[in-house]
Order: C-alpha cells, then structure tokens, then sequence
C-alpha cells in the first residue's frame, strides 16, 4: 500500500489546476470572448483579401473568384467531406473506442467542435485541443491518459505532415516530380522537417520514470523545479511511445494512420480543385509541397487559427514555387473558403451538440473515471 504523505502548497496547486482543466471551454458562449475574435478576424480578413491585391495590384485576381468553374468547386466541396471522415477516423483510431466507448456521433460532435475551437480561437489548434481535452475527461478517460492520447493524436497527425515535406522536398529537388524546386522551399524545409522528426524520435527515448529518477536524486527548491520541467518532456514521451505503438501494430492503428493521410490529402485535393476550378495548372508535387509549406503560418501566434497568416503563407509558397500570384491568389482564397470557413458553422453547432451529450454523461457518472474502470496509465494501444 502506498504511504499517504502530507498534503503540501504545491498539492493545492495541482488541485486548482485540475479543477481549472475539468471547466467547460467557453469559447462559443461567452460574448466578449466572440467580439473579440470577430473584430480580429474581420482585420485580418480586410489585411488579406483587400489591403494585399491593392499593394501588389492583384485586383483582378479578387474579380476572377466569382468566374470558378462550378465543378471543381464542387469537387472540392466532396473533398472537403472526406476532409471531414477522414479527421474524425483519426480520432477514433488514436483515442481508441475500446478505451471510453465512443460512438461515431460523439466522435463527430468532439471533433467537428474542436476543429471550430481551432480555427476561431487560437494559433497552432491550441483551442482545439483544450475543448477536446474536457471532452474526453467528461467522457470518462483518466486525466494523464486523456493527455498522452492527445499528443499521441498530434504526434500521428503531424508526424504524417513533417514526413510530406520531408518527402515532397526531396522529391521535387531530385526532380523525380515535375516542377520548380527553389532550394528554400524544398531542401531546406525538409531538413527542418527531418530535424523535427529525430528530436521527436529522441524524445520518446526518456525513460518512463525519469519523474521518479529525478525525485530520488534531487531534493529542496532544485528538485522540485526539476521534477515540474521534467513533467511536459515525460509526458510528450509517453504520447509519443504511444503513437509508435500505432505503427508497429498497423491492426490497432490503421484508422488511425489512415485517418491522417486521408485528412492531409483530402486538404490538398480541395486546392487542387481549386486551382482547376480557375484552369491554374500547378503540378501536384507542387501543390503538395506549397500546401505544407503555407501551413506552417498557422503557427503564427496572433492570428486565431491562423486567419490571414496562412492565407499570406500560402499564397507565398506558391509564388515561390514560380506560380503567378493573380492565379495564386483566387484559387488559395476559393480553398480557404472551403476548408476553412465551411466547417466553422456546423462545428460551432456540433460544440452545443457536445454539451447536451456532455450532460448526458455527467447524469451517467461517466466524467468519474473511477465509475467506468478508467485507470491504467497510457503505455501503448490495445491490439485488436
């Protein structure tokens, strides 16, 4: 049995902080948080789509929008479904429906809700993970397993990005695909990727119980500093150990893996029908390697979801890449539309869905994990 110890000041803050993370995110429901981000997403939306065609005198480009072919973007409109599909595969793959039950609904009603949370509120996804956090701690996962199965989430979605680039990069430089290969958008951000992909590598190499090495080694002030900066390293390892897992049991985790191909390459199949939809031929290595590359503007961190920032990105990777920009510009802005602003309506309506069901389970006890049998700590995902 295990020695109870006294409780200390830093218990108390771990306590706050626990019930701080149990809090419903009230992105959709608190006004002032709306306006603000309405009044930084219309700035945002004028800088991009009015202030940029004036000073590069692409007011043309602005006019040609409404010429679209209507089959194309339809097409993209399809792709933007699949986008759908795929994303919430993903989820279910790596949160695992054996772990906390989850229909098919509940995933869509979480994942829809986390994708408006990231595209309204924050840079980076940052709001979308915290709303999918709550969620699946109301579902009934154990704290420290709902974290290490959103990073593991993370790791699989990006993983399949940093290895796009990385692929793509040398592929288009080598030119074994067709195409302009600029040495900075190809070579170099592949290296970056690369670089990226064997720190994560690395990071999963930390013992599992480098915590408790650290608190039988250290003591005072320094240990315990220790111990709190060792926590987020630990835990980045733990998801990523669990992500792994996915790829060497492609049984357990083909949905998951699925899920983040399907979702990239639905993304990318919507620019390119939207540059069909404006009769731009662009060679596909090319759209794929300036897609990637103008997603990196979503890390931008004063842009909510990255609104305008990768808007300019892209545009930019493609210009780069020797695309006209008049061309560039419609058929990045007619995606945008599509992959972005679309889904935002029924996410937001699938965020007041999620309430109901997340009432639903608090009546069913679900949201204590103790009543359900969630314990285990994460290590890897059940095998089929």
């Amino acid at each position: 049995m295990r020695e109870e110890r006294p409780q200390s000041a830093s218990d108390g803050d771990d306590t706050a902080r626990e019930i701080l993370e149990e809090a419903e995110p009230s992105f959709f429901t608190d006004p002032k948080r709306l306006i603000q981000t309405l009044v930084a997403v219309v700035l945002l939306m004028i800088a991009i789509y009015v202030l940029i065609p004036r000073l590069f005198d692409l007011k043309d480009a602005i006019a040609k929008i409404g010429d679209g072919d209507p089959v194309w973007i339809a097409v993209g409109l399809l792709c933007c479904v699949a986008m759908f599909a795929a994303y919430v595969a993903l989820f279910r793959g790596v949160v695992g429906e054996r772990v906390i039950h989850l229909e098919w609904r509940e995933s869509y009603q979480i994942t829809m809700a986390g994708l408006a949370a990231t595209r309204l509120f924050s840079a980076g996804g940052a709001g979308g993970i915290l709303l999918t956090y709550w969620a699946l701690r109301k579902a009934g996962m154990e704290r420290r397993q709902s974290v290490c199965r959103m990073i593991a989430f993370l790791v699989v979605l990006y993983s399949v990005y940093l290895a796009a680039l990385v692929l793509f990069g040398i592929l288009l430089r080598t030119h074994v695909l067709s195409g302009e290969a600029p040495l900075s958008g190809t070579i170099i951000p592949a290296a970056l990727a690369a670089a990226a992909i064997v720190v994560g590598l690395l990071m999963a190499l930390l013992p599992t119980d480098i915590e408790q090495r650290l608190e039988r080694h250290t003591s005072g002030r320094f240990g315990r500093l220790a111990q709190r900066l060792a926590k987020a390293p630990a835990t980045f390892a733990q998801g990523t150990r669990t992500a792994l897992a996915f790829v060497r049991h492609p049984g357990a985790g083909a949905m998951a893996l699925g899920g983040a191909i399907g979702f990239w390459a639905a993304n990318i199949a919507i620019l390119w029908a939207s540059f069909h939809a404006f009769s731009v031929s662009v060679p596909l290595g090319v759209v794929i390697q300036g897609f990637f590359l103008g997603m990196v503007a979503n890390l931008f961190p004063f842009a909510p979801g990255g609104v305008g920032a990768v808007d300019a990105g892209m545009i930019g990777a493609f210009v780069l890449f020797g695309v006209p920009s008049a061309e560039v510009f419609a058929a990045v802005l007619t995606y945008r539309v599509i992959a972005f602003w679309l889904p935002i309506p029924p996410g937001v309506i699938a965020f007041f869905q999620l309430r109901n069901t997340v009432q639903r389970w608090e009546a069913e006890g679900r949201d204590r994990p103790e009543t359900i049998g969630v314990h285990s700590p994460e290590t890897a995902p059940a095998r089929p």
